[in-house]
């Protein structure tokens, strides 16, 4: 038995904000209550500590199998346990694809032997993510996928996205795409604007991601399939999925730490600035804080995409897009969000717990009888993160050497510290 005592529970799915003691016995939290007494267990003492659900990534990048020397599903879980997260989506590209049952059975066996946290493998929307033909979408989802994705590349057809969706809606599982027109982003390194031109590099056009948004949203409207935006990063698009929300369209959507912190001003040759979609304008950075806050915006998802050193240090042209994420997004997320931006920290918990979950079809909370996974952090702590100390076998983050107020504290999943501060 675990008992987490006197910190302050945050549960936005139940609206709980008290000081309470949590008892965890075996994978199960088997009470939540003032002043528990269990003179057997071992006791976490989270004084100054808030206690959330387990906190959800909808979206990353493990690379195993295939591309290990830029992660595994140990370091980057142990990565993931750092941030705070109890539970990441494993994107499909991997190497194979997981497009089918026997490469996402592999996933979760080698996460049972080597993971720190859960992992959820997401699955392919098409063979291959190549877009032509609908992967083996049922057979993975008995075999333990939590959603249907191509990202790294959008669903290439609007026929081929209805078709997914039409038989994820029969699944009840949520189709996540990478929204982008692959033709007016071929080549493009940033978004365009006058920073692209300043710096000489190719750019695309914030309305490459808006105009996919807009044929995935009427495509859900058309088959009533569940639809999540992948890394959502401009005005138009928010404009889109709040205008989906208030028609009552089953439309969620994620924003990355990077893409409410960053803009293309902080942008010079430097590739670890480089992801994709790029860093957008001031504008519509300021936009997606504002929707983070008001509501429109369901889940803060990393994008943890780690490279090894050497794919990062050539030309920017030449650099793989992506950078890594989960150590820093709780810090992010309350330096902009909460101690700059205002937002309340129940709000802030929300984004990584209840928001997430929703967009998946279950539930996370601090209540008896449900799964043992707690994330205490601390909106105070002073820390600097610095990339050579990182638990990924990456180091290609634009917030190196960036000091925080505020951090994650200790990862409990299935009643067991799997790592603390």
């Amino acid at each position: 038995m675990l008992l987490v005592k006197n910190g302050r529970v945050l549960d936005p799915s139940r609206g709980t904000d008290a000081m309470l003691d949590v008892l965890l016995e075996g994978d199960r939290i088997a009470q939540v209550a003032p002043a528990i007494s269990a003179p057997s267990a071992e006791v976490f003492d989270a004084t100054g500590m808030v206690v959330a659900p387990g906190f959800i990534d909808l979206h990353c990048h493990l690379r195993e199998p295939g591309d290990e020397p830029s992660e595994t599903l140990e370091s980057g879980t142990r990565a993931a346990a750092r941030g705070g997260f109890t539970a990441v989506c494993a994107m499909p590209n991997t190497k194979p694809v997981n497009d089918n049952a026997s490469v996402t059975r592999a996933i979760l066996e080698r996460a049972q032997a080597a993971a720190s946290v859960r992992v959820w493998p997401i699955g392919a929307a098409s063979r291959g993510s190549k877009g032509e033909e609908l992967a083996e979408i049922a057979a993975m989802k008995q075999a333990g996928i939590v959603a249907v994705s191509d990202d790294g590349r959008p669903i290439a057809t609007a026929r081929l996205l209805r078709q997914v969706m039409d038989y994820c809606r029969s699944l009840d599982l949520p189709v996540i795409d990478h929204c982008e027109d692959a033709s007016l982003a071929a080549g493009a390194v940033m978004r365009e604007g006058n920073q692209s031109v300043r710096l000489g590099l190719r750019g695309m056009p914030a309305a490459t991601e808006s105009i996919a948004v807009a044929r995935d949203v009427q495509v859900a409207e058309l088959t009533g399939g569940r639809l999540h935006i992948a890394h959502l990063s401009t005005r138009a698009s928010l404009e889109l999925v709040r205008a989906a929300k208030q028609r009552g369209l089953p439309v969620t959507c994620e924003v990355t730490p990077h893409h409410f912190t960053l803009t293309d001003e902080d942008l010079a040759y430097d590739t670890r600035f480089k992801m994709n979609p790029p860093l957008a304008s001031r504008s519509d950075r300021d936009a997606l804080l504002a929707g983070l806050t008001d509501g429109t915006v369901d889940a803060i998802a990393t994008d943890h995409a780690p490279h090894e050193p050497a794919l990062k240090d050539v030309e920017f042209d030449r650099a793989p897009f992506g950078v890594t994420g989960f150590e820093t997004a709780l810090a992010l997320g309350l330096e902009q969000l909460v101690h700059t931006g205002g937002m309340t920290l129940m709000r802030l918990v929300e984004l990584f717990t209840a928001g997430p979950a929703r967009a998946l079809g279950i539930t996370r909370r601090v209540a008896t009888g449900e799964p043992a996974d707690l994330t205490l952090f601390s909106s105070e702590h002073a820390w600097t993160f610095r990339a050579v100390e990182s638990a990924s076998r990456s180091r290609n983050t634009p917030f190196d050497g960036r000091s925080f107020r505020g951090a994650p504290m200790a990862t409990i999943v299935a009643g067991r510290i799997v790592w603390r501060r």
